[in-house]
């Protein structure tokens, strides 16, 4: 009898941000996680907001005809007292969002506690510590210009644990536009 050949799938995990995006691609084949790409989106150069959604969503699209994903996993944003850095930082998700549902890619979103509980076993972890576990789990020693791109790559891997243990139920996923709008009536106008 012929063994059957473990399915692959390629994930892009991004944290979302306004002067750094940080992303992370890993390649899942069966249970087997693999680093491909990590790296940083900048846009500190940007004085005009609408100039930097537009990079966010070039760039993503640019990294989803490049490396060709499954899905995307995003962080969601988390909830803090500025309302201002709240509403970029949703702007900055949305596009990202947008640029996965324009070439028809699944989008899956976590919360930051959720996605460190899933890499370090803590949910409370430091980016720092994050990245470490990163380090150990993908095998790879490049130390990351910005801990931006650790994030990104966490979320990635947040959602191949996930998906290894069936225990999802914490995370949302929309498979197109049609999807998403049906789920978010009172966000559509």
């Amino acid at each position: 009898m012929q063994k059957e050949k473990a399915k692959e799938r390629i994930i892009l995990g991004i944290d979302p941000g306004t002067v750094v995006l940080g992303y992370g691609l890993v390649k899942e084949t069966g249970k087997k996680i693999s680093l491909i790409s990590l790296g940083v989106i900048k846009m500190g150069h940007l004085d005009d907001h609408a100039l930097k959604l537009q990079r966010i969503f070039k760039k993503t699209s640019a990294l989803i005809e490049e490396y060709k994903p499954d899905c995307v996993a995003l962080e969601a944003p988390f909830y803090g007292k500025n309302i201002q850095v709240m509403l970029k930082l949703g702007r900055a998700q949305g596009v990202a969002m947008a640029a996965a549902l324009n070439h028809d890619i699944p989008i899956f979103e976590y919360s930051p506690r959720k996605i460190k509980q899933s890499v370090t076993g803590n949910g409370n972890a430091t980016k720092e510590q994050v990245a470490a576990m990163l380090k150990t789990l993908l095998s790879f020693n490049e130390t990351p210009e910005f801990l931006d791109a650790t994030d990104g790559l966490a979320v990635a891997v947040c959602h191949s644990f996930q998906q290894n243990t069936s225990s999802s139920g914490t995370s949302k996923s929309y498979s197109g536009w049609e999807a998403f709008i049906k789920d978010n009536e009172k966000r559509v106008k």
